[in-house]
């Protein structure tokens, strides 16, 4: 299958890299540095399972998703209009494009820009770039979709490559999940730069993740939607089974970059006044990663 990765970050990499690896063509899109060393050496893919240059082709252009049966959307929240109109002109009507990015209304936003179908998948990955062309792995990997996406060719391709799809009749409860586990752990592991295992150990921070669970789910309810299992339990979880990750806005912050604050703890912020609920521990953690955004 023809594949296109359209922001090849640590999550775009990761998983464009193991969909390579098991045979498939496979394109990057990303920025200069990271495309030339693609080219110069390939992928280097490091897992604790394996470590392994996977030949893929990369590309700085949006036209390297043309002919794509599959792309693999994963750009910043912040930039989906941006990217998503630059790849429009090059999708074919029969390509699906996947939105792998943190987030609630990802894929509704590309929607409008597309013509081609798109559909959201919930992403459960520890990954990082350790460098251009060479992205890190330290856990899981599992992806949550709708069960029309869980079949077919796709599907096989990615349990070809040892990529575990879970297919979901609640495709929205679950990214509200994953939603709420981002808002648990991102500002703050951005604001302490602490890996998860060591962040949840601090004094009150436990009180703190809790606060912003309830707020979370209070939203979810004023907005009729149902977010399945146990959330607190989820995300007690996400620390032990994720214990040296650092957030994607820790990540971002370390390298004087823009984080996706604005669609984590800013979204329900401003859902909840939509609302009427009231989110002010979400608030106080947004308003704290934009002030550290501005140093």
């Amino acid at each position: 299958m023809k594949i296109a990765v359209m922001g090849a970050g640590a999550v775009g990499c990761y998983y464009g890299g193991m969909l390579g690896r098991a045979g498939h063509e496979v394109t990057l899109v990303g920025r200069a540095a990271h495309v030339e060393a693609v080219r110069r050496g390939g992928l280097l893919l490091q897992t604790k399972e394996f470590e392994e240059r996977v030949p893929v082709q990369a590309s700085e252009r949006a036209d390297g998703v043309r002919g794509a049966r599959l792309v693999l959307f994963c750009v910043k929240s912040t930039d989906t209009e941006a990217a998503g109109a630059e790849i429009a002109p090059h999708l074919g009507a029969d390509a699906l494009v996947l939105s792998l990015q943190n987030g609630f209304d990802n894929a509704a936003r590309l929607q409008e820009l597309v013509r081609s179908r798109v559909a959201p998948a919930v992403v459960y990955v520890a990954t990082e770039m350790a460098g251009p062309g060479h992205v890190r792995h330290h856990g899981r990997g599992e992806l949550v979709v709708a069960p029309e996406v869980a079949a077919g060719e796709v599907a096989a391709a990615f349990r070809a490559a040892g990529v575990p799809l879970q297919a979901s009749d609640n495709v929205a409860g679950a990214l509200w999940m994953k939603l709420i586990v981002n808002c648990a752990y991102n500002a703050l592991s951005a604001i302490a730069q602490l890996p998860y295992g060591r962040l949840v150990q601090g004094e009150g921070i436990e009180a703190v993740m809790r606060d912003v669970v309830d707020e979370c789910l209070a939203v979810a309810r004023a907005a009729d939607i149902a977010v399945p299992g146990d959330a607190h339990e989820t995300v007690r979880r996400i620390a032990a089974t994720m214990p040296t990750q650092y957030s994607s806005t820790a990540q971002d912050l370390s390298r004087g970059k823009r984080s996706e604050i604005d669609h984590l703890n800013g979204y329900v912020v401003r859902r909840g006044a939509e609302l009427g609920v009231a989110t002010p521990v979400n608030r106080t953690l947004h308003a704290l990663v934009k002030l550290m955004e501005k140093r």
